[in-house]
């Protein structure tokens, strides 16, 4: 639900804040107070058009901010995550607006691309009214609305992976064969590449391991004299460390018979001598186990030669020719078994599209069966609301044949249909709503009230499965008076039961019905006009009723009327 609403610089208004609350929200104000421009201003942030001219005279910027509760939206949790925005159980909805023209979009104050703000707006609201933000008018939604309408979410779902692996095995169906004529002619180059490789048989880290036992092997002479000297200088010379270090030890031993301060001193020089005596047995052992062997050597150059003419031809490095070795394994074994991975993966694609068949036929027979349920539901709807000679089908048709490739062929006995994504079907609402006439796609309907009161009565029957939570309708009450203006109010509070609606309505039988009232009022203030936007309170409310009752002057019998009207005790 929309939360506040905040306007700066826009048009005719320079300041507005206003608080929503769930239910029928109602909007009423004077011919040329500006509820249009409010409404203008809203659209902003839902991705709408934006002109430098709407900026306010004088100002820099315009700015509209508007915060929405989406703790339980699952559709703005996986956009906010899918664009890795950072979310609560609020989301604030940002544009301003520059006098230069320049445009700049906001989503929980990280700046966004104008696409991804209309995306929350698709999720957020549906405007209904003199602007284009008019979902039920987008031919793409029919489907949806007629899904949910059934609870179809299952049916769907099913399809889509039967159709998401149908098409996922026809993309490697046509890369095979596409690599085909490829794949034979280097099956020879790959044959050599192979044996050429294998006839060395590197290993990972075998390099490594082989540079290092090779300077060993080269210096063993350097290493068996150090090592020598080392022992001698150590441990068999007459100066020896560890005697030196012994007899020191013996020293201060002495000392510290004498004064315990040589104690520490004592130690250290024990300690001392303890691990030159570990120096000594390690040099020793060392020494004993140098090896010379030239055979070895010979081998292990011989080894690093041929291990470096393969990274020469091969990428560079022991990994990448692994790594290649890899690669031209698998396409050996496809170009050896060419014949038989084709047929096999026609075999698994004529399964998926038995599958996928099977779950359109599935979805699409539903989507048929409801069709006479939504199409009655909306003709009941629009009768009370001053359409009873309204015309209203729903149209589901087989796709047309394939326009990209995204869409798949799948057989229903022996015919072939095309299938795309949300199955085999093409869903349009149709309408006339006068007798005589043809039906025609809703997009081609009259504009205004008419339609409006249309995008009403789908609203009321679909109501329950609905997706979007708030409701916007600029004058829906165009045309229209008495029975019928109550006829649409009631609907209005009917639909409010399970979204938040917002309305703008010149007549009363519509305002007097309202959880939350508003007034649109325009005034002049040191030679600036503005629009602003207030709550009313009760007795606001039935002095407002009454004056869209009986006019300007506002008369005890029109209050009167107003409050009779509201349910309210004279």
């Amino acid at each position: 639900m929309l939360r506040s609403l905040s306007i700066r610089n826009y048009a005719l208004i320079e300041a507005v804040d206003v608080e929503f609350q769930n239910g029928l929200n109602i909007i009423t104000g004077e011919t040329g107070a500006g509820k249009s421009i409010l409404i203008d201003a809203f659209s902003l942030i839902l991705g709408g058009r934006a002109s430098a001219d709407e900026v306010r005279k004088g100002a820099d910027k315009a700015v509209v901010d508007g915060t929405f509760h989406v703790k339980a939206n699952r559709t703005i949790k996986d956009l906010l995550a899918r664009y890795e925005l950072d979310g609560g159980d609020d989301l604030i909805l940002r544009r301003e607006l520059s006098a230069k023209g320049t445009s700049r979009c906001f989503v929980n104050d990280s700046p966004v691309s104008m696409a991804i703000l209309k995306e929350f707006g698709d999720a957020l609201v549906d405007l209904h009214g003199q602007h284009e933000h008019q979902s039920l008018l987008r031919r793409e939604t029919h489907r949806e609305l007629l899904d949910d309408y059934g609870r179809l979410d299952g049916l769907v779902a099913e399809y889509r992976d039967s159709y998401e692996n149908l098409v996922a095995l026809s993309r490697a169906w046509k890369d095979l064969r596409s690599r085909e004529q490829r794949l034979k002619q280097e099956r020879d180059l790959y044959e050599f590449q192979i044996k050429e490789i294998d006839e060395v048989g590197p290993s990972a880290g075998e390099e490594q391991e082989l540079a290092s036992e090779l300077r060993i092997l080269e210096n063993a002479e350097k290493l068996f004299d150090a090592t020598a000297r080392l022992h001698q200088v150590l441990y068999e010379n007459d100066q020896a460390v560890h005697d030196l270090l012994v007899t020191a030890r013996n020293q201060l031993e002495d000392l510290a018979d004498i004064d315990p301060a040589f104690g520490a001193p004592r130690d250290e020089c024990a300690a001392a001598a303890v691990i030159v005596d570990e120096i000594t047995k390690f040099i020793q052992y060392y020494n004993s186990r140098i090896e010379f062997n030239p055979e070895r050597l010979e081998f292990i150059r011989e080894r690093l030669g041929r291990l470096t003419l393969l990274k020469k031809k091969y990428g560079g490095s022991l990994d990448a020719i692994l790594a290649h070795r890899e690669n031209i394994g698998r396409s050996f074994e496809t170009a050896s078994n060419f014949d038989a991975e084709v047929q096999a993966l026609e075999e698994r694609i004529e399964a998926a599209r038995a599958a996928a068949s099977a779950a359109a036929q599935r979805l699409s027979t539903k989507r048929r069966e409801l069709t006479g349920k939504v199409s009655r539901g909306v003709l009941t709807e629009l009768a009370t609301l001053g359409i009873p000679n309204g015309r209203f089908d729903v149209m589901v048709q087989t796709l047309p044949p394939p326009a990209d490739g995204e869409q798949v062929s799948l057989r229903l006995g022996k015919e072939k249909i095309t299938a795309g994504p949300y199955g085999m079907d093409d869903v349009e609402f149709t309408l006339s709503t006068n007798p005589g006439e043809d039906l025609k796609p809703l997009a081609r309907v009259a504009s205004g009230g008419e339609v409006s009161r249309v995008m009403l009565a789908l609203k009321t029957i679909l109501a329950k499965s609905e997706r979007l939570p708030l409701l916007v309708f600029d004058e829906i009450d165009v045309g229209i008076s008495g029975r019928i203006a109550q006829a649409v109010g009631k609907s209005l509070r009917a639909l409010a039961q399970y979204h938040q609606i917002i309305a703008i309505t010149h007549l009363p039988q519509i305002a007097s019905l309202a959880d939350l009232h508003l007034s649109v009022e325009k005034s002049e203030r040191r030679g600036r006009t503005s629009t602003t936007l207030r709550t009313l309170d009760l007795e606001e409310r039935v002095r407002e009723v009454a004056k869209l009752l009986s006019g300007a002057e506002v008369t005890r019998s029109g209050l009167d009327s107003a409050r009779e009207l509201m349910g309210l005790e004279r």
